[in-house]
């Protein structure tokens, strides 16, 4: 029997047709407010029903307020809410509305509810779907027309991608995070180096992050224009999802666990790219342009356009610089930021607001700054006020928000004003994506919230922690 990539023994599994155009069977539907409404309008008019209702869930999580739930403003939000709630009600599938102690962002609720599981296919309409395959699956966004196929036949036509393996070895440095990694591997590659691909993450600094940490790899490698992430399941995998209300229990959890082990690579199996990552050469990143690839480590500097290969790069760099307002060769700690995002599908787990607070433990956002931090998900909501996490937020001078993709997409009140720059824990940083004219510079949570505090980008490295906020961190 031939070698196999962990992706080709999913991808084989769910195989039912295997054409040019093969046929896959999907495991989980995840569906919300935005991107579903033209496809339940699809199915009413070929009067179709949804034909794995049970394998369907729904959230509202785009385009929700996140400051006041009872009365939401936007008249196109309502609806769009309000249909939601209406097609799942008609077509018998699960919602976590608004008001649900399960709401959350669609990526979020997945793993924490154990409906993500190892080898299964997941999708969903937003391209960050390929956040689940931080459990060995093989997840990825799809479009309305292929949300309807999914809805009304359970299966999905595709034409197989290739595979690449990133491989990241060595072992972090103190405060630098998977998002510092996973910035830097877009840096490297760019923001087409995966396309066409599905990318397995492996390597000693892989093992050694915790499943938040591999779910923000996973999450952002779309950014470099891979159709999805994966990584093989392990010890810290099983014990993350059991106990987990969907996951399997009792004699069949020890039969999924069997099952889950086989799901990596053979030793000797090939990929059609191989991308090394030295983790221990890298230092906490900040984007200074206007896609994810344009960024760099907190010690350096804005590039100027003249010194980039001419043509192309050249000519995208000198429009980002004018767009973000920035001069080249202006050092990144000397950029100074009218906001601080700490949230969305990539930083807004339990793991990144301990940190934020233990960073902000003791001090105060600059009076120059406005700060909001918004949980994932309820679950996390409560988690974190039970941690006393809310108040060191609160006392530092944050927002504490309810659950929501907030800032990150665009699309709900959390937008900046035009002029603005804003530190993000997001995963995209183009033009108006976090309103019109707003300036994005990723970073990671640690970073969001010294640089809250400072006024400035400023490396976390070099923070002095109060109240033990250092023995008690975990980067």
């Amino acid at each position: 029997m031939s070698q196999q990539t962990l992706f080709d023994k999913v991808w084989e599994k769910h195989l039912i047709e295997m054409e040019e155009q093969q046929l896959l069977f999907i495991d989980l539907h995840l569906i919300h407010e935005v991107t579903s409404p033209q496809a339940f309008s699809k199915l009413r008019e070929e009067g179709r029903l949804v034909r794995r209702p049970d394998l369907t869930f729904a959230t509202a999580d785009h385009i929700v307020p996140t400051g006041e739930r009872d009365n939401i403003r936007d008249i196109l939000a309502k609806k769009q809410i309000d249909f939601l709630t209406k097609n799942c009600e008609e077509f018998g599938i699960t919602l976590y509305d608004i008001d649900h102690p399960d709401n959350g962002i669609v990526h979020i609720i997945g793993p924490e509810l154990g409906l993500t599981t190892p080898g299964k296919t997941i999708v969903c309409g937003d391209s960050h779907t390929s956040t689940h395959g931080a459990f060995g699956s093989l997840a990825f966004g799809i479009g309305s027309s292929e949300i309807t196929h999914v809805l009304a036949t359970q299966t999905l036509p595709q034409k197989k991608p290739k595979t690449m393996n990133i491989h990241i070895d060595g072992q972090l440095k103190d405060y630098v995070t998977s998002k510092d990694i996973i910035l830097k591997i877009i840096q490297e590659i760019g923001t087409n180096g995966g396309a066409g691909h599905v990318v397995e993450f492996t390597g000693s600094a892989v093992d050694d992050m915790s499943m938040e940490q591999r779910m923000t790899l996973c999450n952002m490698i779309i950014e470099a224009g891979a159709r999805a992430g994966m990584i093989a399941p392990d010890e810290k995998t099983f014990e993350y999802l059991e106990g987990k209300r969907f996951a399997p229990r009792g004699e069949a959890w020890e039969e999924a666990v069997a099952e889950w082990k086989t799901l990596k690579t053979d030793p000797d199996a090939s990929y059609d790219k191989t991308v090394v990552i030295h983790a221990y050469e890298i230092s906490p990143q900040v984007t200074w342009g206007t896609n994810p690839s344009q960024g760099t480590s907190i010690e350096g500097v804005v590039p100027d356009p003249n010194d980039l290969n001419k043509g192309a790069d050249q000519d995208t760099a000198k429009a980002a610089l004018k767009y973000m307002d920035l001069k080249p060769l202006t050092k990144i700690d000397d950029i100074y930021v009218d906001k601080v995002f700490i949230g969305s599908c990539t930083n807004s787990r339990i793991e990144d607001l301990r940190v934020a607070a233990e960073v902000l433990r003791g001090y105060q956002v600059s009076s120059k700054v406005e700060a909001l931090v918004v949980p994932g998900s309820y679950h996390i909501k409560r988690r974190a006020e039970e941690e006393g996490l809310d108040q060191i937020f609160i006392n530092a001078g944050f927002d504490w928000r309810e659950p929501g993709c907030s800032m990150c997409p665009g699309m709900n009140p959390d937008m900046a004003k035009p002029g603005e720059r804003i530190a993000s824990t997001s995963n995209r940083n183009f033009e108006g994506r976090q309103g019109k004219e707003a300036r994005t510079h990723l970073v990671s949570p640690a970073m969001a919230a010294a640089t809250a505090v400072k006024g400035h980008f400023i490396d976390v490295r070099d923070w002095t922690f109060k109240e033990d906020g250092e023995k008690n961190a975990t980067f």
